[in-house]
């Protein structure tokens, strides 16, 4: 198979036609604002699966000829492509087997199960993406089942290369221009890589940007090797962009763009996801929020590069999040404006300890929201993991020099401890 086209791009959006209609397309008011730019806002989890996915699922099962329909369907996904599959199965009368590794939340484990009614077959594998793309690959291979990779195949680029058709079509409705650049998230790649393949024949002045998580670049990792490679270390919160190694295919088209890769923290993640809900009314998923959160990056801290006032459009991916998820949430964006600290503090083990800590060390607006403290009576001193909010980042200096000023030995618990990690 050749890389996919423009051309196979306006194949698939003709395939999926007649089942989908455009996901909307609007302004930002918020990020406008904050960040000076004119931002646009592809919603994609409004797709009747909650993401993009259905879209090249579609687009390859629709292919399918009549015996390899017959033999059904596998594939392995985070979630969303599985949502994507079994709502392609279900109208296209296919049988599936889906797998899942265990990390994906159960908001979309139950998702899978209702799209696909009886066709679609779910089993639970791995604690990775990867180990679960193996199990399905090794199911393939004994039961003669067609693969339906969640990114590396022309077929699936191609389909998701089809939100960059309606976007263009859609803003060039509603402001008669065409974006200076579009941001995108990046797990496996194939969503940046249909973009790329439709806008460099349509609209090459576009500037693509891919928005990965900070903790799982692997698409940045094959930029820089030449080729796809394993990532050794992998922060799997982004679950839907959480992939160990980017796709052969992507990669090639990806490869041949050399758009630019920025870093996003999965704590801005989560402010930005805290934002989209409390402020636009937008239920996001982490990986739904990486484009606009890339957006909120400085430029000296890797963000992209957009003068002042461009038009950028940033695509919101998924809205499949569990709602269990949103005390992790909270408090990974709180870590990351500056406002959560933990500490380890040593206190004597006598009356009127912990009053003295409340009234000589913390401000009056801090706020403790951990104290875990095991009183052991054959010592003098005991320890005290200790959770603190600050009403404002800027109130740390303060707080850290009343701690250094206090008789209590204090320890800070920075983020990259396993301490904080088991905290989180």
């Amino acid at each position: 198979m050749d890389l996919p086209t423009a051309a196979d791009v306006d194949a698939a959006a003709d395939r999926l036609a007649d089942i989908l209609g455009p996901t909307p397309l609007h302004r930002s008011d918020r990020l406008s604002t904050l960040l000076g730019l004119e931002v646009w806002l592809k919603r994609e989890d409004l797709q009747p699966v909650r993401s993009y996915k259905l879209r090249g699922a579609f687009t390859l099962i629709d292919q399918l000829p009549a015996e390899a329909r017959e033999r059904g369907v596998t594939c392995a996904s985070a979630g969303n492509h599985a949502q994507g599959v079994a709502f392609a199965c279900a109208r296209a009368g296919v049988r599936a087997r889906v797998h899942l590794p265990r990390t994906t939340p159960r908001q979309k484990r139950e998702r899978v199960a209702v799209l696909g009614g009886g066709l679609v077959e779910v089993v639970i594998v791995g604690d990775t993406y990867d180990e679960a793309a193996a199990a399905s690959a090794a199911y393939a291979l004994e039961s003669g089942a067609t693969p339906v990779p969640a990114f590396d195949d022309p077929r699936t680029i191609a389909g998701q290369g089809t939100v960059a058709r309606e976007l263009l079509t859609q803003l060039d409705a509603q402001t008669g221009r065409t974006p200076d650049a579009v941001v995108v998230p990046v797990g496996g790649g194939g969503l940046v890589a249909g973009l790329l393949t439709y806008l460099g024949v349509h609209a090459p002045q576009v500037r693509v940007v891919g928005a990965e998580p900070a903790g799982a670049g692997s698409m940045a990792a094959a930029l820089e090797a030449g080729e796809p490679v394993t990532l050794e270390d992998l922060d799997g919160f982004v679950d839907g962009a959480a992939v160990r190694r980017v796709g052969t295919w992507t990669h090639a088209v990806v490869a041949r763009h050399e758009p630019p890769m920025v870093a996003v923290p999965e704590g801005l993640a989560c402010v930005e996801m805290l934002d989209l809900y409390q402020s636009d009314g937008i239920i996001a998923e982490p990986a739904g929020a990486l484009a606009s959160a890339a957006l909120r990056l400085p430029m000296d801290a890797g963000g992209p590069v957009l003068a002042p006032g461009s038009l950028v459009v940033a695509i919101v991916s998924g809205g499949n999040n569990d709602v269990s998820r949103y005390a992790e949430v909270v408090e990974r964006a709180l870590v990351h404006e500056g406002l959560k600290h933990y500490f380890l503090v040593e206190f004597p083990q006598e009356p009127g300890a912990l009053r003295r800590f409340l009234d000589e060390v913390l401000g009056p607006d801090d706020d403790i929201t951990l104290f875990e403290y095991v009183k052991r009576s054959n010592r003098e001193t005991g320890p005290a993991l200790v959770g603190v909010e600050l009403a404002d980042a800027g109130d740390l200096a303060g707080l850290l020099g009343r701690m250094e000023a206090s008789p209590l030995r204090v320890e800070q618990v920075p983020p990259e401890s396993p301490l904080f990690r088991w905290v989180m």
